[in-house]
């Protein structure tokens, strides 16, 4: 996903005709940078290959490119495959500029879209807490905080009640590998197929207060929700004592706020106002491609982040 490039072109009159020493900067480095690199008021996170066009290929470099158009936190769905110095290396980069590591997935060889731990079988708790610890380290790596979580597909042979308690149970489990380490796996509910048991913000709340744990919330995917059930405003509203973390996309294309249905200035307007200093993961595409695209992505955020409060 995603890129950009902002063109700083100023000229300062006067007696001297002397251009200010901050335009000289941007100039100098105009062709990684927007005309504007404040931060936005709410914390959006790039993922890698968002900028691509504009930053080259490197992780690291688009890192330090959505750095200087105002973006302050990122995530990293792959984080556990990659090599352990480039986790460091991501780690150091993001402590040396503020910014925040948002959510990687757990997964090792992505058993959670094959497997399923609504079957209660313990082959399959056994490797989820072999995973669990494995993210411990990559958490303290890179300096992460939420893990992301998918429970699975349904297993059509025993009842849903069933289901939900096996799941409750293996969440218990992994919640006792991450409290000591103040870490927080958030569940997803997706809306990619129908064989996926975790599917609406209800039954991810009821789940996160059956497993009460710290380390237990939701992750709040706005795409997955406005195609599974709508009314996004409510519905965070009803979940938000559980939701610690967010996830963008419009509806529908899953690309970014401003190319579909959804009207993410009053959201984003809305979580701010509920006083939200967590981390909005940016998980979707870039409506066009190239160096244009990362443009238009930009601006699409910071129209979309310009609500008055």
């Amino acid at each position: 996903m995603q890129r950009r490039n902002f063109l700083k072109n100023g000229f300062v009159a006067g007696a001297a005709t002397l251009v200010s020493s901050s335009l000289l900067a941007q100039e100098k480095r105009s062709d990684v940078t927007t005309s504007d690199s404040k931060p936005f008021k709410l914390n959006y996170a790039i993922h890698a290959g968002m900028f691509k066009n504009s930053a080259g290929d490197d992780f690291i470099e688009q890192i330090k490119f959505a750095h200087a158009n105002g973006f302050r936190a990122i995530e990293d769905n792959g984080m556990m495959s990659r090599p352990v110095e480039q986790q460091k290396a991501i780690g150091d980069t993001l402590a040396k500029l503020g910014m925040t590591m948002g959510v990687f997935v757990l997964t090792s060889d992505n058993w959670h879209w094959k497997t399923s731990l609504t079957t209660g079988k313990q082959e399959w708790l056994d490797k989820m807490v072999k995973d669990c610890k494995d993210a411990v380290e990559v958490a303290k790596r890179c300096n992460a905080k939420w893990i992301t979580v998918v429970p699975g597909n349904y297993e059509r042979s025993i009842s849903i009640e069933y289901q939900t308690a096996n799941v409750i149970k293996a969440l218990r489990t992994a919640s006792k590998i991450f409290e000591p380490h103040g870490l927080v796996m958030v569940l997803e509910a997706l809306s990619d197929n129908p064989d996926l048991f975790l599917r609406h913000s209800d039954q991810t709340y009821m789940i996160c207060k059956a497993v009460d744990s710290p380390s237990c919330k939701f992750l709040f995917d706005m795409y997955h929700m406005q195609r599974n059930e709508g009314n996004i405003i409510h519905n965070l509203n009803k979940t938000w004592d559980e939701t610690p973390y967010l996830q963008i996309g419009d509806n529908p294309g899953r690309n970014e706020p401003t190319t579909g249905e959804m009207n993410y200035k009053n959201i984003f307007k809305h979580i701010y106002s509920k006083g939200y200093k967590g981390v909005l993961g940016m998980e979707h595409g870039n409506a066009k491609a190239g160096k244009e695209g990362e443009l238009a992505l930009i601006a699409a955020y910071r129209e979309s982040d310009s609500f008055s409060v």
